[in-house]
């Protein structure tokens, strides 16, 4: 049976907090940025908190565009705020794991990283053996992580907040 473990990553120019707060979002049902490839409903509280179960919907030809759509449930099962939120697929099209992992840079901006371990079931694992899923996988993340880098501006940079403002001495 197919297997995924595929990990996909961005250098976002805002820092950790509003990257969090980004996608904390878009899992509460936000549709802001991982549309029209992917939507999201919190089925019993935020996201954020150890046990909430979040609805995934895989539009595969995009938002009200027709075309199969690919639906599962994620567990949240561990939060680090700014830091860590790691889902468990539940039920539906996918059994498996997604982390996603927020790291700071040197430059006040944030390396935002999915590691997606997940196995397709039902109808979706015959259809895995035919298309190639992890490029399509890659390919909606990647679009997600850039609509979220032009979607969010960029932190202060840790040399211009460490300078003191014109007139005023330290």
């Amino acid at each position: 049976m197919k297997k995924y473990d595929l990990i996909d990553e961005a250098l976002l120019a805002a820092g950790p907090d509003a990257v969090w707060e980004a996608l904390v979002g878009e899992l509460a049902g936000g549709a802001r940025w991982w549309v029209p490839d992917n939507t999201f409903e919190p089925v019993n509280g935020a996201p954020d908190r150890v046990g909430a179960l979040t609805r995934v919907t895989v539009h595969t030809k995009g938002v009200d565009k027709g075309g199969k759509k690919i639906r599962f449930t994620a567990r949240t099962a561990a939060v680090e705020p700014g830091r860590r939120l790691a889902l468990a697929y539940v039920e539906g099209a996918f059994r498996g794991t997604a982390e996603f992992t927020l790291a700071p840079l040197d430059d006040g901006g944030t390396r935002l990283a999915m590691h997606f371990r997940a196995q397709p079931h039902g109808a979706l694992a015959v259809l895995a053996n035919l298309v190639d899923m992890d490029a399509k996988h890659t390919r909606a993340t990647r679009a997600a992580f850039a609509r979220l880098s032009r979607l969010l501006p960029a932190a202060p940079s840790p040399a211009a907040s460490a300078a003191p403002a014109p007139g005023v001495s330290r």
